[in-house]
């Protein structure tokens, strides 16, 4: 059991999950009165979990 290998599935996952709110928040803003500085909030964070967290996975190594 890999802790690196968790925490970065864990990013990953949270990565995903800001960018499909920024995505939901963006596609139901009916009036163009969304707040633009949570909907950017969220996507630029969402975007550093997303890549640091795959790139986490992808790098480290499995001993068995």
């Amino acid at each position: 059991m890999n802790i690196k290998r968790i925490f970065g599935a864990i990013l990953t996952v949270l990565g995903i999950g800001a960018l499909l709110y920024a995505a939901i928040m963006f596609v139901n803003n009916t009036a163009g009165d969304a707040n633009v500085k949570i909907l950017i909030t969220f996507g630029i964070l969402g975007l550093i979990f997303f890549i640091s967290g795959v790139s986490l996975v992808r790098t480290t190594k499995d001993e068995a």
